[in-house]
């Protein structure tokens, strides 16, 4: 039989769509601080995500412990797989990490690039604005492995004040959406996508994603959708999974969703 047609395992060229973590700075205490203190308000946000350690920010001199920065990032529930780099290539290799190719390496410029994804966010992979429930210091790009991906098809966001983002098109699995003020989606929240917000969230939609509003601890928040069915809700860091099946009133039905004192509280919302 060919190797080729073998039927226990294939090896085929492929990409990882991954976080990147952008390094900044050499101050690893100060990397720590801000790290823990981003994720106090939302633990579970990137819990098992993949992230590539980006060191082009790095001034030329400039060296950081991928390892410290490795376990660093192990310790808030993130899994570096690689690392980014263009002069650091011949220090960063001696981590053990493999080096991966960034999308932007092959078109947009890495400076312009960076400034794009601190802007938006995938996610992030495929994530739009500073996702992030991290914002700017952790924004996210696409990094390839090997073949560079089709780029996806990002939301279209139409912002009608400073304050608020609107998102009119469905966000798909590994979609996230940062927003600074309050955030609009009216489209579906498909399983494995995030919507973020430091202030209030509508979802005109079903949402069957994480939704997280009050992010940077504001516990006035509230979450607004026509049909929940979350993966994940949470205000000003306050969360609640599936694991805790949601009452048959609320599952599937329009509510809102606030904040009494330290428990969530989710009602009806009447809609006729």
């Amino acid at each position: 039989m060919s190797p080729k047609k073998s039927p226990f395992f294939e090896l085929r060229s492929g990409s990882v769509d991954t976080l990147m973590f952008v390094v900044k700075t050499t101050d690893l205490d100060a990397m720590r601080a801000e790290l823990t203190r981003r994720f106090e308000a939302t633990p579970e946000f990137f819990a098992n995500d993949v992230v590539a350690i980006d060191l082009r920010r790095l001034a030329g001199n400039e060296r950081v412990p991928l390892a410290d920065i490795a376990q660093l990032l192990d310790s808030v529930r993130m899994r570096p797989v690689g690392v980014v780099a263009n002069a650091e290539q011949g220090w960063a290799t001696e981590s053990g990490l493999p080096l991966l190719e960034a999308r932007d390496r092959r078109g947009t410029p890495a400076k312009q690039a960076d400034d794009d994804s601190t802007a938006t966010a995938a996610s992030a992979p495929l994530a739009t604005e500073a996702s992030a429930g991290t914002s700017e210091a952790t924004s996210t790009a696409v990094a390839a492995a090997a073949v560079e991906p089709t780029p996806a098809a990002e939301p279209v966001r139409l912002a009608t004040s400073p304050q608020t983002m609107v998102v009119d098109k469905p966000l798909r699995s590994g979609q996230r959406i940062y927003a600074k003020g309050d955030l609009v989606v009216l489209g579906l929240v498909s399983y494995g996508a995030e919507v973020i917000a430091e202030g209030n969230i509508h979802i005109y939609a079903p949402l069957r994603g994480r939704a997280l509003a009050g992010v940077q601890g504001n516990h006035d928040a509230r979450i607004f959708c026509t049909c929940l069915e979350p993966e994940l809700i949470s205000i000003a860091g306050i969360y609640r999974t599936t694991e805790n099946p949601l009452p048959a009133d609320v599952l599937g039905k329009p509510v809102q969703i606030w904040l009494d004192e330290e428990k969530l509280m989710i009602e009806p919302l009447r809609l006729t």
